[in-house]
């Protein structure tokens, strides 16, 4: 079994600016490699602990065929035996959320949704670290891309992941949002290998 990316995440959507986004913190190097996967016509899902990358272009698949977040969530877990070891949080362009954590996740794990989002962590220091995240996303009076990063630092704050954070990103689609106006990669922003990763993405 390969190393656990024990985790923190926040996916989400912004209905003002049709964007779908994932921003992550992690012990793990070089996490946003492995965790957020988005795009502007299907949604965004965040993969984790034991992560399975495969769950990333299978959840845009059947996100783009019509399937709500929780469908999504099930036909995943569903098809993976080692679903106890996973953790992942999803949300349809369309505004559905939802969001699993299998049993055999590491304490302290769990995820909280809320009206076009869901956080999620594993080996985190507290409950309230989930909370915290939540609460900040729901509060920043800011652009969308800030509202992200202020849930990732108020986990942090909160006590973040036990081990502490080594790397740090922040992925955002929406339409056009790319180079010229010809993809949907808007924000694409990875600190991979730093003391204080967070602070660095901001």
């Amino acid at each position: 079994m390969h190393p656990r990316t024990a985790t923190y995440s926040i996916v989400a959507r912004d209905p003002a600016i049709d964007a779908v986004g994932v921003a992550v913190a992690s012990k793990f190097v070089s996490i946003g490699s492995v965790v957020p996967f988005a795009a502007a016509d299907a949604g965004a899902i965040a993969t984790q602990s034991y992560a399975n990358v495969a769950y990333g272009p299978k959840a845009m698949h059947l996100l783009r065929d019509g399937y709500d977040a929780s469908t999504v969530v099930e036909r995943l877990t569903q098809a993976d035996e080692d679903a106890p070891d996973r953790q992942l949080g999803v949300v349809g362009r369309e505004g559905s959320v939802a969001a699993f954590t299998g049993a055999d996740c590491l304490d302290h794990a769990s995820h909280r949704q809320g009206e076009n989002y869901t956080v999620q962590g594993n080996l985190m220091e507290s409950r309230e670290a989930i909370d915290a995240m939540a609460t900040a996303f729901e509060t920043t009076a800011k652009g969308f891309p800030e509202r992200l990063l202020a849930a990732l630092q108020a986990g942090k704050a909160a006590g973040g992941d036990r081990r502490g954070e080594r790397s740090a990103a922040l992925y955002v689609a929406k339409p056009g949002g790319g180079y010229d106006g010809k993809n949907d990669r808007w924000i694409d922003v990875r600190v991979d290998d730093h003391d204080q990763p967070l602070d660095e993405l901001d």
